[in-house]
This record gives structure tokens, sequence and C-alpha cells, in this order.
């Protein structure tokens, strides 16, 4: 395997045509996206290709992550407007492909899956052409709420692992590293189309991270992401190593090896980056 690099890569945000009317229509429509909550290095490529990852049932999120730069703290209710305001900016955007996620709402008795059932079903309405990936939270592993967000009949249902298991309790606090495979082992085993993803430069080993890519591909999951790791603030982890290319690339061939059908290995790689390809 290559060597790891100690470099810090700098992001520096650009603007077009498309760039600006996505962060128009967002605006004015007083949508969320993990593009801006999540501080994503991609925004300014995805935004200037016309796409975005809108976020639901608001911006504040019930779980405080060290890895996250989403607001944590206590949420307002779900405003069923945001429902037709997305569904209705979809259209608007002209979106052949749309990625929603949505920030953890333990505070909620179903976890926010009939909201996210709403709203699947009502951008198909507005919108009869398009294909939609949703990457879910793990819903504390109610099979119900799963089952509300599947019978909604979403593209890809994804659901991300995050980090190997040994980092898991640190990185991602109030969830469970097994819990997320019961939850990938569910979806697979309904016939969606399955995902997941994970960061590395957070301290894990490269035996960990191969360990972690055959407990993903053993739920029944056949896409796989890999990203670099980057400290959003000064209150999340910090970054433990920077990877060069040929590491990532090393990594995408072993995902390959294991027996994933796509596996999106880079630097810049998050879970809905060049997500539409993966239709």
């Amino acid at each position: 395997m290559s060597k790891i690099s100690h470099f810090k890569p700098k992001v520096k945000l650009s603007g077009n045509e498309k760039y600006y009317y996505v962060q128009n229509v967002v605006k004015q429509n007083q949508l969320h996206t993990i593009c801006e909550s999540g501080k994503c290095p991609n925004k300014s490529e995805c935004w200037g290709r016309g796409t975005a990852t809108f976020m639901i049932l608001g911006e504040i999120c019930t779980r405080s992550c060290k890895f996250c730069a989403v607001k944590h703290g206590k949420p307002q209710l779900p405003n069923r407007e945001e429902i037709e305001a997305l569904a209705n900016t979809i259209k608007l955007m002209q979106l052949k492909h749309a990625v929603i996620t949505s920030v953890t709402r333990d505070d909620l008795p179903d976890g926010g899956a009939d909201f996210w059932y709403q709203t699947i079903k009502r951008i198909k309405e507005v919108n009869s052409a398009i294909t939609i990936e949703t990457l879910i939270p793990d819903f504390k592993g109610n099979i119900a709420s799963l089952d509300r967000v599947i019978e909604a009949h979403p593209d890809i249902i994804s659901h991300n692992v995050e980090t190997v298991e040994a980092l898991s309790r640190t990185i991602r606090v109030q969830a469970d590293y097994r819990r997320s495979l019961d939850v990938l082992r569910h979806i697979a085993a309904s016939g969606m189309k399955t995902k997941s993803g994970i960061m590395i430069g957070l301290g894990e080993t490269l035996e960990q991270i191969k360990q972690t890519m055959s407990d993903i591909k053993d739920t029944g999951c056949t896409i796989l992401t890999i990203g670099q790791y980057l400290q959003p603030s000064i209150e999340n982890a910090i970054v433990a190593q920077y990877h060069q290319p040929e590491y990532f690339a090393e990594l995408r061939i072993i995902g390959l090896e294991v027996g994933f059908s796509i596996v999106e290995s880079a630097a810049e790689v998050r879970s809905s980056y060049r997500a539409e390809q993966h239709i």
C-alpha cells in the first residue's frame, strides 16, 4: 500500500451560473441541503452541475456525531410545507435524479419515517420521471420505520456505516456499528438497491478497513463509497491521516475484489458524490 501524505488539502469554492442558480433556488424555497449544513467540500462541483443533496426534517439533528457539522440540539416539529416545497423545487430545477437525506430525529416516535414516505411519494407525483436516492438514518433499528421508507420505493436506499467498528462508538456517539449493518441487511433483503459509505483518515488501520468492507458486503449491500475525512470545525474530531490518491485507488480495487458492484474511492468522495451515476 502507498504511504500516507500529511498535506492538508484546501478546497476553493468557485461559482458559475448553475452554482448560483441552485443557491438561489434553495434559499428562495427555504430548503436545507447537506451540502451547506455538512460543509461538504464538493458543493462547488455538484451545484455547478445543477445537483444538490436535499435535507429534510429541518436542519437540527438530535445526535452529535464527532465527524458531522450539522447543527444538533432540540429540533422543531416537522413542517409539512417542506414536502411540497421540495417536490416543486426538484421540478423547477428539472432534475432527473434527486438525493434526499435527513437529520436524525430520535425525538419522533417513528424517527421521521412517515415524513420520509410522504416526501418520496410526493416528489414522484410531481416529477414522474425522477429517480431518487435516499440517505437515511438508522431509525434506532426500528423495522417498521425502515419498512415505511421501503414502501415508498426509492431507487436506492443508502445508510452509512461511516467508520470502522473500533472507532464507531467514539466518532458516531449515539449510533451503533452492528445496528447499521442490520439496517443495511434489512434493506437489501427487501430487494432494494443498497449503498453505504465510510470515511478514512480517523486513525483506522488497513485491516480494519478491509474488515469493514467485508462486514458491509455481507449485508447484501452492493455500492460502497470511500472518502477522506475532513474536520469541518474545531469542535469535530481531528484528522489523523491525509491519504494519497494511490491509497484510495488501491482501496477501490480491494472493494471490488470483496464483491461490491460499484466502489467510489477518492479523497473528495462523499456518499452522494456523483450519485446519479449509480442508477
